[in-house]
């Protein structure tokens, strides 16, 4: 099969993701393999073949927000059909039995496997997925609409529910990328306010066709205070920021997997009165079951840039450069 393979760390602009034929995967017991018609494109991807990620084996496959339809399942396989579309999304795997598996909290699982990390992604035309870790997708999204639904969808949803965001209050969204073009979406959808800061203009302006409230500078201050935020930028500066702009009580959550170093903090001016920092790690596979009914329902509009698979270094160096609106999305076959 034909995939995108990362055999050395470095910076995407030196293409360091080569197309090579490899030998295809066969399912297992309990596995599905999917033919992959798409795969989404996130910053994780980018950090995972720039080297910023610790713990990944080379060579490795990368990607995890992957649309197709099942090729071939295992002998004890009971939830999906040949032919049948299927998604698979960042978590590839849990242990079942340790505290965080048992109390619904797999994402923080020690021994969780992730799609693209510790096993080969769908920047590739075949992958096997457990079949307890695979999605049905809803049927009014297209397999190009549903590919960033797995990772930007899922996260941004997660995100906004740890944000602790109540119908009605005022949330702030840092960095206007896949996710947050998707997250824009649902908080408004649950009647939030909702405000954006990025540096493009383009990005600012999709932010208020979606339906925010109001765009403006990362520095610039909004019209009123804010009751949450979720910074999508991997930059450290910019969850300082998100502190300054949330009233009394409120969150900030981090969103990303990977941050550079947040600058130091004034306790009075950015953690006083009750203001809350916290990671998002993760998600789970409820997570993913409940954003996939919600984005079905409203129905979340994607917007996406489509590159073949060939050229996903030029999808990661666009990614990496802020210049798509919406969500870049691989054609695998």
């Amino acid at each position: 099969m034909r995939a995108m393979v990362l055999g050395e760390f470095g910076r995407v602009e030196n293409s360091p993701l080569k197309l090579k034929e490899v030998r295809p995967p066969e399912p297992g017991p309990d596995q599905l393999l999917i033919r992959i018609s798409y795969c989404g494109v996130c910053h994780t991807d980018l950090h995972t073949v720039e080297g910023e990620l610790p713990a990944v084996q080379l060579p490795r496959i990368p990607g995890h927000q992957i649309v197709g339809r099942v090729e071939k399942t295992g002998e004890r396989v009971s939830l999906f059909k040949t032919g049948e579309r299927a998604g698979c999304a960042w978590l590839y795997h849990g242990c079942g039995h340790c505290r965080f598996c048992l109390s619904h909290r797999e994402n923080l699982c020690p021994e969780a496997k992730f799609t693209g990390y510790d096993v080969d992604g769908g920047y590739a035309e075949l992958i096997v997925v457990p079949e307890s870790f695979a999605y049905k997708l809803p049927e009014n999204f297209s397999d190009e609409q549903a590919a960033p639904l797995l990772c930007a969808g899922i996260i941004g949803y997660r995100s906004l529910r740890l944000s602790g965001l109540l119908p009605g209050e005022k949330l702030g969204l840092f960095g206007f990328g896949a996710s947050a073009h998707v997250t824009v979406q649902v908080a408004v959808s649950q009647g939030a306010r909702v405000y954006v800061f990025s540096r493009k203009k383009e990005h600012r302006e999709q932010a208020l066709k979606l339906g925010a409230a109001w765009a403006g500078q990362p520095e610039e201050d909004p019209p009123v205070k804010l009751q949450a935020a979720i910074v999508f930028a991997p930059a450290g500066q910019v969850a300082r920021r998100a502190l300054e702009v949330v009233d009394r009580g409120g969150t900030v959550a981090l969103a990303g997997i990977y941050l550079s170093p947040v600058p130091e903090l004034d306790y009075e001016k950015h953690l006083y009165y009750e203001k809350t920092l916290r990671s998002v790690a993760n998600a789970t596979r409820q997570d993913g079951v409940e954003f996939l009914k919600i984005a079905g329902e409203i129905p979340v509009k994607t917007e996406v840039q489509i590159f073949p698979l060939e050229k996903a270094n030029e999808a990661l160096a666009a990614v990496k450069h802020s210049q798509i609106n919406g969500a870049a999305v691989l054609k695998i076959s």
